[in-house]
């Protein structure tokens, strides 16, 4: 069992150092653009990426040549820029370089992990006999749940929180991001 645990560690550190790659060239290109999202525009985004995602699994074609495993990518980005903004607020112009940028990724990717290796352990990895498509709902659910939130500006009687939303994005979108890995490692052997 420690060594399905230890297999899920690995597989989910690849696909975050995938994801943290597209985020250093994004943030090459744009520099930390995203500092100036308000928290419902950012949850917007992450709701469009989501939506996008659900509807190439219904309708199972992509007319402008993207599929869904990047999607899943920008759903891990745009939730730890979540966590960020949560952190810092927004702002009105781009108030961290690029280095501030990278270390705050690393800061909350790092906290994914550790919640995904704890979660994991209690639900003993019961990802791995779901369906692509029930994180994608999963992940719709909590989108919902944080813009509930966002309009009852934070008067909340018992939730988790926004932060912990985010986290679950994030992690059930890197086991979309690993399930989808492995179909595609199958389908060329």
């Amino acid at each position: 069992m420690a060594e399905r645990f230890e297999h899920t560690e690995q597989q989910f550190a690849r696909a975050m150092a995938e994801c943290r790659s597209l985020f250093e060239k994004k943030l090459h290109d744009y520099g930390a653009s995203w500092r100036i999202l308000r928290p419902s525009s950012l949850t917007d985004q992450l709701f469009i990426k989501a939506k996008r995602i659900r509807s190439l699994e219904i309708k199972r074609e992509s007319l402008v040549g993207e599929g869904i495993r990047p999607e899943f990518i920008a759903l891990i980005n745009y939730g730890i820029v979540g966590l960020v903004q949560l952190e810092k607020g927004f702002a009105d112009h781009v108030d961290v370089n690029p280095q501030e940028a990278i270390d705050l990724y690393d800061q909350y990717a790092n906290q994914a992990l550790q919640l995904m290796i704890r979660k994991n352990h209690d639900y003993d990895e019961a990802w791995r006999d779901m369906r692509v498509s029930s994180y994608t709902d999963f992940i719709l659910t909590k989108l919902q749940r944080i813009k509930e939130m966002e309009d009852l500006q934070g008067n909340t009687l018992v939730s988790e929180g926004i932060d912990a939303n985010y986290m679950d994005i994030i992690n059930y979108a890197v086991f979309g991001v690993i399930k989808l890995s492995e179909e595609t490692e199958a389908w060329k052997d």
